[in-house]
């Protein structure tokens, strides 16, 4: 029996923005190889899931070459796909059971805003080659549990740089953003993952968790807007609560179709 599979762009409020994710409500759970094949087949920096339980949805999401523990976008992409497609009544909220506990959403009239866990970063050494994959000297460096965090010197130096993704692949993380404050946002950044398939991801929520915090410290805010300077380009609103952050975005779907494989 065909699948419907949809693609949503996430973290935008226009078509071929943002960050685009696959959308896959399964009748029962998958096996992992079947779903990693699926999510190279789409090729887009992740694929999201579903199977629905009692009060929600157990939620997997899959890059074209690994399985992740967290994703924002994705997460954005399947609550607006639920809503849109008449699965979750609007004002019901969307409730997610994955690798990184219960994440929720809500609709806040065009935005829905996520529930999604903290992941504070601490200073940590430069590893080598750091400067010379990225072509930029780093102002700060962290790290917290999925990527290396780095501050470079200016919005300008953010948006210009061209790393080295060979060099950066071999760090042994997810990823590596890279931030600055902005002129016309609390922050900017720009996440680099191809050691996951991804060389630059769009929009990446799961990172604002880390650039969450880390900005509230330094700003001295609890509530921040803030851009990823990819080529699509996406906005962010970020509001920190205890150990939790609430990521808000807008999203758009772009394309929907019937896996038949």
């Amino acid at each position: 029996m065909p699948l419907t599979i949809t693609q949503v762009d996430a973290f935008t409020d226009k078509p071929f923005g943002g960050n685009p994710a696959a959308v896959c409500v399964l009748p029962e759970a998958r096996d992992s190889a079947w779903m990693q094949s699926v999510a190279l087949e789409m090729n887009l920096s992740e694929t999201a899931f579903l199977v629905r339980q009692h009060d929600g949805y157990n939620l997997r999401w899959f890059t074209p070459s690994v399985e992740v523990d967290l994703c924002g976008h994705a997460t954005l992409a399947a609550a607006h796909a639920l809503w849109e497609e008449g699965q979750l009544p609007a004002g019901q909220q969307a409730r997610f059971y994955t690798r990184s506990g219960l994440l929720t959403a809500d609709r806040n009239g065009m935005w829905i805003e996520m529930d999604f866990p903290a992941k504070p970063e601490q200073p940590a050494p430069a590893p080598e080659g750091l400067a010379e994959a990225l072509g930029a000297e780093p102002k700060y460096v962290g790290k917290n549990a999925f990527d290396y965090i780095v501050e470079l010197e200016s919005e300008a130096v953010v948006r210009k740089l061209k790393p080295n993704h060979s060099m950066l692949a071999k760090l042994p993380v997810r990823g590596v953003i890279v931030t600055s404050t902005a002129e016309n946002y609390d922050f900017i950044s720009r996440f680099f993952a191809p050691g996951s398939g991804i060389p630059e991801d769009p929009v990446t929520g799961s990172a604002h968790c880390c650039l969450g915090p880390f900005w509230r410290d330094r700003l001295g805010k609890s509530e921040m807007l803030a851009y990823q300077a990819s080529p699509r380009g996406g906005i962010v609103y970020v509001r920190l609560e205890e150990d939790r952050v609430r990521l808000g975005g807008q999203a758009v779907t772009v394309l929907r179709g019937s896996l038949i494989a």
